[in-house]
């Protein structure tokens, strides 16, 4: 199985917006006052967009099944897309969230030109609190079948147990929090923390009050030959650690928010250009206000073409 994409799907961020229901477990949203939030949200999606086909990845770009969902624009959180033809739908922590779910979205992506041979529709855990946001809650390591998670309200040990051992995973679990310290408030999810690209990994281990954690994930990313890039606690909420390798005919590339790779020190640059070329995007008022970065826009799509 791959570990890096050739193609995203996206969602248009029509209902863009401060929510107040994930605000309470995401402590990187803020409250901006600006009337031209929504049609500056709606730049900067075009803008990661164009940038994205300039480098020749492969794009699906969708409309929100509900217009009005404010966080729509971050759709790896409710679905994500497998080798063999998986799609996994998830338990949503909020119920703003729960409405950008659509039930049907394997016969969306039928539709759409690729093969559908399975949909794991796991939001029945919502009915006994177990939650699992896609891979903003897991981040995975595919080739080795890993998924690293950030225990915090959004992603709870139980569903991340139900998870792997349907998808026949093996887990790394920890706790990340904003301050790095074990009263400080969780993380809300795991890529905020880290992000797993084909060689390399960028982790924030100053987040991880255990020592045992940082251990366990050093340990594990060590044994799969990862070049470990260590970043800071600033640079995490810097949206750092928010990055995504992608590939395209041109080559690897490494798609980052304009305030992450000006977080970036030059060392850590130069050490991620080794496995692709950064590609920044301006994003900042989705950044601001929605409290998600790059990464959270855009989920892999790993489905087959039909024939």
């Amino acid at each position: 199985m791959s570990q890096v994409a050739s193609g995203v799907i996206l969602i248009r961020p029509t209902g863009f917006g401060f929510d107040p229901e994930t605000a309470a477990s995401n402590g990187f949203q803020q409250l901006v006052n600006d009337p031209d939030i929504r049609q500056q949200a709606e730049e900067e999606f075009d803008a990661l967009l164009m940038a994205l086909r300039a480098y020749g990845v492969t794009t699906t770009v969708l409309d929100p099944v509900d217009p009005a969902a404010p966080n729509a624009v971050f759709p790896n959180n409710w679905f994500s897309t497998h080798a063999d033809g998986t799609v996994v739908l998830y338990p949503m922590c909020t119920p703003s969230r729960r409405a950008e779910r659509d039930r049907a979205f394997d016969e969306v992506l039928l539709r759409e030109g690729f093969q559908v041979r399975r949909l794991l529709d796991l939001s029945v855990l919502e009915t006994d609190d177990r939650f699992l946001e896609g891979t903003g809650s897991l981040v995975l390591d595919r080739d080795r079948s890993v998924a690293y998670a950030a225990l915090s309200p959004r992603t709870t040990e139980r569903a991340l147990n139900l998870w792997c051992g349907t998808m026949l995973g093996h887990q790394v679990p920890f706790l990340a929090t904003m301050d790095g310290t074990l009263t400080g408030q969780p993380v809300y999810h795991t890529n905020v923390v880290m992000s797993i690209g084909e060689a390399f990994a960028a982790v924030c281990f100053a987040a991880m009050p255990y020592p045992a954690d940082r251990e366990d994930v050093r340990t594990e990313l060590e044994r799969a030959d990862k070049e470990i890039i260590p970043i800071s606690l600033q640079q995490m909420h810097a949206f750092v650690g928010n990055m995504l390798q992608l590939r395209s005919s041109k080559g690897a590339f490494i798609f980052l928010s304009e305030t992450a790779f000006h977080a970036l020190a030059p060392d850590q640059r130069s050490k991620l250009e080794k496995h692709g070329q950064l590609v920044p995007v301006p994003i900042p008022t989705i950044e601001r206000v929605g409290g998600g970065s790059v990464r959270c826009m855009l989920a892999e799509n790993f489905l087959p073409l039909r024939a």
